[in-house]
């Protein structure tokens, strides 16, 4: 017998017929022997629609408040997936992040988890409950409810599995795996049964939607095996099927593993590019203009700083397009002024397009073959940036899926390594 944790998305939770499916797969795990948590987000589409309510009320609704409402989602899916258990005869019982407790700091919208207590989790394990912990919440120091941001139920479902050190942390979703891009971009796309926790790493943080990368994160830190999994197939599989389908994030890299070059490609549209002319090449300038982005709680990606010209530079960054007009405001009223920047352009038209594998450490050349294939296609390349296992670039967001389409054909990833 061993501790599992099962984590459904929306879509999975989205009806009652689907909350139901899940409540036999659950069944079927706990009648094998099993002890499991499920952590389950909101049904889909109904954190969209308690936010959207926000905004009708006001423009920019109270963070704590709009926390209090967003949590709600989640707690009523909870609810639901108790009720199913129990009416199919299997003992269950739900719980809101703030009852387990799951600490948080007290950044609302966007909460760190500090602690899981797990008392009252193994109580009910112990009497043969199946638990349920809302996904996406907790509570801070002061008793009030905070949410985790967005893809948050991901980072509570492994977070639980970390702190009750369960076997292995699944992650049900509505596709069967990671892919080595998205198929509906490249329908030759291949799933992948084998990814190591640095590549997920890395793709989880360069667009690819299948894992948020907080969760990644934490399961690096506390290695915890995390298995990615369709839960729109059968719910009465056996569980060996079960268990040999879907994605394995895995801590060792194998032979195989290090001989693929290139494991897959990410991309994100949510890219904003920003470029301080005329900038003065002093030292600390840097600072004086991610100094106040990084203040704001804005995450800055990539980084260009061009070769001083009579002692002046530009300076470009990207950030994601969901912060751009807030880092706009900043360099128009604070940075700019401060720094003496000539002019501050603004470009929302860019995209992120990443190759990622482990086996680039140990192989020369792979950037090179990248960036002839984007040459060959007509794609400027904007910006880059390296690490040992990817490469990044900028382009026009429009070639986006030309160049997903060309990358993924010269790496030869419709084919088994």
């Amino acid at each position: 017998m061993s501790l599992i944790v099962q984590k459904y998305g929306g879509t999975s939770m989205g009806s009652v017929e689907r909350i139901q499916n899940v409540a036999r797969r659950v069944a079927k795990w706990h009648a094998a022997g099993h002890q499991v948590i499920v952590v389950p987000s909101a049904m889909s589409g109904e954190t969209n629609r308690l936010l959207g309510l926000a905004k009708e009320l006001s423009a920019q609704p109270d963070p704590r408040e709009q926390d209090m409402l967003a949590a709600t989602g989640e707690q009523a899916s909870s609810a639901l997936l108790a009720m199913a258990l129990i009416a199919q005869g299997v003992p269950a019982r739900s719980y809101a992040g703030w009852q387990v407790p799951v600490r948080t700091d007290n950044s609302y919208t966007r909460a760190r988890i500090r602690a899981i207590e797990g008392t009252r989790i193994r109580e009910d394990l112990d009497a043969g409950r199946v638990v349920i912990v809302t996904g996406f919440q907790g509570v801070d120091e002061d008793g009030n409810i905070t949410t985790l941001g967005r893809g948050g139920s991901d980072t509570s479902a492994v977070a639980v599995a970390a702190a009750l050190q369960a076997s292995e942390c699944l992650i049900f979703t509505d596709v069967d795996g990671v892919y080595t891009t998205d198929p509906r971009v490249v329908p030759a796309a291949r799933r992948m049964k084998v990814v190591s926790f640095e590549e997920m790493l890395e793709m989880a943080s360069l667009g690819s939607k299948v894992l948020q990368i907080r969760s990644v994160e934490f399961a690096g830190k506390y290695q915890v095996p995390v298995r990615v999994l369709s839960s729109l197939t059968d719910p009465l599989i056996p569980l060996e099927e079960e268990m040999a389908s879907g994605t394995l994030i895995t801590f060792e890299e194998d032979q195989k593993m290090e001989a693929a070059v290139v494991s897959g490609i990410a991309f994100s549209r949510d890219e904003a590019k920003f470029t301080l002319r005329a900038v003065p090449d002093t030292p600390g300038v840097a600072y004086s203009i991610l100094g106040p982005i990084a203040a704001a709680n804005i995450d800055v990606d990539m980084i260009l700083q061009n070769v001083s010209v009579q002692g002046m530079t530009d300076f470009s960054f990207t950030v994601n397009r969901n912060d751009a007009l807030r880092t706009h405001d900043l360099l128009s009223t604070q940075v700019g002024p401060a720094v003496g920047a000539g002019e501050i352009v603004y470009d929302d038209t860019v995209c992120k397009v990443s190759i990622v594998g482990i086996g680039m450490r140990s192989h020369a050349g792979v950037a090179s073959a990248m960036f002839r294939t984007l040459s060959q296609e007509g794609i400027n390349i904007q910006m880059i940036s390296t690490s040992e296992i990817k490469t990044s670039v900028i382009i026009d967001d429009k070639y986006m899926e030309l160049a997903v389409r060309a990358l993924h054909k010269t790496f030869e990833l419709d084919q088994e390594k």
